[in-house]
Order: C-alpha cells, then structure tokens, then sequence
C-alpha cells in the first residue's frame, strides 16, 4: 500500500509539473506573439524603410504601433517606386487610388525620389504636393514639361540631383525650364536628345550653382535613324568657365556609322564609355579632342590595334587615371609604352588578356613585369571584363 501511494503521489507530481510546462510554454508562446507588436518604432521604422510602397501599407494594417510608424516622417524622406508589372497582376490587389493616397498624405516629407513606373499619376501627385525634393530619379516614366513646371514650382529652392533616362515626353524647353529656376541643381543626368546650347548657357549663368556632375546618355537603338545634333563649342567653354571643376560623364551606345558630330572640336568630357563598337578615327579624335579625359572605357573596337590612338591619348590626356579595354587589339609595345607614359597615376588599368598581342619586344609574360614597373604595383591582364 505504502508503494502504491507514493507511485500515486509520483504520477500527481509529473502531472503538475507537465501542467506547469505546459503553461509556461504557452505564456511564452503569448509573449513572443506580442512582441511584434509591442517593438519599439525605431526598430520597425528600419525594417520598413526595406519595404516597397505597397507592403509597408500592408504591413500598417497589423497594429496601431505599426500604423504610427508608418505615418512617421522619417519613414518617407527617401521613396523609392519601381512599378514594372502588368496592372492584373501587381495592382490586382492594391487599387491606384490607394497608393496615390498614401503619395498624397507623405510627399511633403518627400527629400529622396526614384520614380519607374508607367503610373504617371502617382508622380504627378508628388510633384504637387512636395515642398523640399532634393534629389528626384526618373526612369521610364511618360513624364512630360507641364509636370516638370510644376515640380520646379515647389521645389525649385532645393533640388540639387535631377537624372532622367527614357523619358521622351520631356523636350529640350521642358529640361531647360528645370535649368532656370532651380539655381541650386548640382547633378544632372539626361538622354543627350534633352541636351542644347541653350540648356549649357543656363546652367552657366551667373545665378546657377556650379555644377558638380553631369551625365549625358548618347544611345540610338536603329542605325541612321536617329538625329544627333550638335552642341556648340562656344557653349561647351562657357560652361567650363563657370563650372571648371565638373564632371562630364557621357555614355555612348551608337553604331560607328552615328559618331560623326562628336569629337570634331575640343569637348570637355572627363568620363568616356563606349559600349558598342567604335572605330580608330572615333578614338584619335578624343585623343586630340578630350584633354580633361580622366576615364576611358572602350568595350569593342574591332581588329585594327590602337598603338597610335592610345599613345595620342597618352600624350594630350595628362588627367588620366582609368582605363579599360575589351574587344580591342593592342601591341605589347605599345602598350608597355602607353603605360610608361602615363605612368602611376593610372589607378585602374583594366586591359582584357587578348587585347594584348605579342610582337618582337614583348611577350605575355613579360609584359606583365614591364607594366608592373611602371604602375609601381604588382599588374596582371583580366580574365574577365571588371567595368
């Protein structure tokens, strides 16, 4: 009897003591639950400025903590809105007017904008009621001059970054009234169609800060038919004097045939790409043309060697610091030349190993100790393209 009892009392003991588990593990299990709501709005505002626009208003229906954060100024100085998706498919869920809503209340907090979307109405609701834009990124977006005037009429005092890529609603004029009523614009990124004299001699005037950076994208999808004009070299010097120390970016995506405005009298670039392939004539005349040059990448040129093009440009572009070669033909001479010329001030030389061709001073492997010397750094040809 004695046994039996203290086997009862045992199995009453681990009976409450699995009661008590139990227990526990639910209270933790209620705790954990309600911590996600219970974070402090500092962590949650982290998260939420990774979200898209949509899941963050999602994710503002979980809580009213979540829903005051997500009315937190701070979560809407920088607003990020990529839009590609059919609209069965992304907007099925979300109807439009929910999101111009959303824009509508929090674009006066608005500093930070990139904008792809062909839901144009969402950004004309941030160009009406932003007050302070500083930096506005526009990319595939019918935006046209009507919507740039009113994006200048409430944030001309302090817009400092503009870029604008395939945007072919907005005209010359429309880029130009930008120009002249935002003094404080610093960064400018355009299609080169958007370029003029007139927009150069705007951005040179007395009243204008001194531009930091411009970037020109030169790109022509058909062969012949696309009509590149000419930029004056009367504006380019004008531009320079006002602004000496900017950088002129240009990106080229043209056939050989389409390069015949550029590089006919000094321009001022300090920052050349070529993506597509271009001729020796192209690369002579920026040897003689481009004396700021500081980069120059040249991804395909054909099978004529560049020995002369480069020694020119290693001669005339005493800024240079960067170089790049893909689909190119250069001797080791020349190359070992070029390099000895411009000497350590090439930070970045990114040369593709079959662009180098031996010849009767220079093999492979010793090419790689002559530019070694003269880089006064260890240098090896790239396997692969790093630009």
């Amino acid at each position: 009897m004695k046994r039996g009892g203290r086997d009862t009392d045992q199995n009453s003991s681990e009976e409450g003591t699995a009661e008590k588990f139990k227990k526990l593990r639910t209270t933790n299990a209620h705790s954990q639950t309600s911590d996600w709501g219970n974070l402090l709005q500092d962590i949650i505002l982290q998260v939420f400025k990774y979200l898209p626009l949509l899941d963050r208003a999602h994710a503002s229906q979980v809580c009213r903590n979540w829903n005051q954060v997500f009315h937190m100024p701070d979560l809407w100085r920088c607003f990020e809105f990529e839009l590609n998706q059919p609209a069965t498919s992304y907007l099925k869920a979300t109807h439009p007017e929910l999101i111009k809503q959303i824009i509508k209340r929090h674009s006066n907090h608005l500093q930070y904008v990139s904008f792809k979307s062909h839901f144009i109405s969402a950004l004309t609701v941030v160009f009406v009621n932003s007050k302070s834009l500083s930096s506005l990124k526009i990319d595939d977006t019918p935006v046209d001059d009507p919507s740039l005037k009113v994006l200048v009429a409430n944030n001309s005092d302090t817009l400092k970054l503009l870029k604008m890529s395939s945007c072919p609603h907005v005209s010359p004029a429309g880029i130009l009234c930008v120009a002249d009523q935002c003094h404080g614009l610093r960064e400018l990124a355009l299609n080169y169609h958007l370029l003029s004299d007139e927009l150069l001699l705007a951005l040179s005037s007395e009243k204008h800060v001194r531009l930091e950076h411009l970037r020109i994208d030169v790109v022509s999808e058909n062969p012949g038919q696309t009509h590149f004009h000419t930029i004056q070299k009367s504006s380019w010097d004008a531009f320079i004097r006002h602004s000496p120390k900017v950088n002129l970016v240009m990106y080229f995506f043209l056939y050989e045939e389409e390069f015949d405005p550029f590089f006919r009298y000094e321009t001022p670039a300090t920052h050349l790409y070529f993506g597509r392939s271009v001729s020796k004539d192209v690369l002579g005349r920026v040897g003689m043309t481009c004396p700021r040059l500081v980069e120059l990448v040249v991804c395909a040129n054909g099978l004529r060697p560049l020995d002369e093009e480069l020694i020119r440009i290693a001669e005339r572009c005493k800024n240079l610091s960067a170089i790049g070669l893909g689909e190119c033909e250069v001797s080791c001479s020349a190359f070992v030349e070029f390099v000895k010329m411009c000497g350590g001030r090439l930070s970045q030389l990114s040369i593709m190993e079959e662009v180098l061709i031996p010849d009767q001073k220079y093999s492979l492997e010793q090419i790689h100790w002559e530019v070694s010397k003269y880089l006064g750094r260890v240098w090896f040809p790239d396997m692969m393209p790093t630009w």
